[in-house]
């Protein structure tokens, strides 16, 4: 049976498992972009393996937290790739661009927790992936920007969109009309980033804040997350039918009822998801 994401690529993008490698750690996976010799950027076999990596994980509800990062210290992900996109004839500009803004909404639509881990730039595309997690941790020299504009573009993978939700229509506006990079420091000021690591210590940082996530009860992260991202948007009203849908996910499983009884008993639950 043919992959579901691989009608969306043309037959002669390879597939390159050694451009993303995928880690399981217990209950959390790793996912890291090996491209440091180009700062993690995005190319068409790239987001080829992503997109074909979140469609083998989404089905697997024993991970409790995804975590995706790049190899080295200097980038996360530098976007598009700009060399490729330079000798890519003008008819296959629209794919390229269709499948990176797909792959950001695969990210966005894992049912997962997922986790940006900042170990560097992330510029463009890079800050768009950033954008499509849930969560977002940066190494302190990390900076961050959708720079398309300085190129004649925009952002084209949900940044003009992503953005905005997140921090807000005026410093979206400023940060995309202006092509401006900013540091870790103003990112969490603003609300684009979470947590900034301490020097030296991103990757303890990020497991620090998935174990957190993973010591809870599977289901209910899952319905959480699913009631904030399907809830927020909506009119109140709406948004709290939507949270009472979610609710009634939890109800009858059975880490809802080893809760209350770790509760009772006063020690630690043990969540199974289910």
């Amino acid at each position: 049976m043919t992959h579901p994401v691989l009608a969306d690529f043309p037959s002669d993008v390879p597939d390159q498992p050694e451009l993303v490698r995928c880690e399981r750690e217990g209950e959390l996976v790793w996912l890291t972009i090996e491209r440091p010799e180009v700062m993690n950027c995005l190319s068409f076999p790239t987001l080829r393996r992503l997109r074909t990596l979140c469609e083998e994980l989404r089905g697997d509800l024993s991970i409790r937290a995804i975590l995706i990062t790049g190899s080295g210290e200097k980038a996360f992900c530098a976007g598009a790739d700009l060399k490729e996109r330079k000798s890519m004839p003008a008819e296959r500009v629209p794919l390229f661009v269709k499948n990176i803004r797909r792959t950001m909404d695969d990210f966005e639509r894992l049912p997962q927790p997922t986790i940006a881990v900042l170990n560097g730039i992330a510029f463009g595309g890079g800050t768009e992936l950033a954008l499509s997690c849930d969560l977002r941790v940066a190494a302190a020299h990390a900076q961050l920007g959708l720079t398309e504009t300085s190129l004649a573009i925009i952002p084209g993978a949900g940044g003009t969109q992503r953005l905005p939700r997140l921090v807000g229509r005026s410093r979206a506006k400023d940060l995309i009309l202006t092509a401006r990079k900013l540091d870790a420091q103003e990112a969490e000021r603003i609300g684009l980033v979470n947590r900034i690591a301490p020097a030296g210590q991103l990757r303890e940082t990020a497991l620090e804040l998935a174990h957190s996530i993973a010591a809870n009860g599977p289901v209910a992260v899952r319905a959480a997350k699913a009631a904030i991202d399907s809830g927020c948007e909506e009119p109140l009203e709406r948004g709290l039918e939507t949270e009472a849908r979610c609710y009634e996910r939890v109800l009858p499983t059975k880490d809802r009822l080893e809760a209350l009884a770790a509760f009772a008993e006063k020690r630690k639950p043990r969540f199974e998801g289910c």
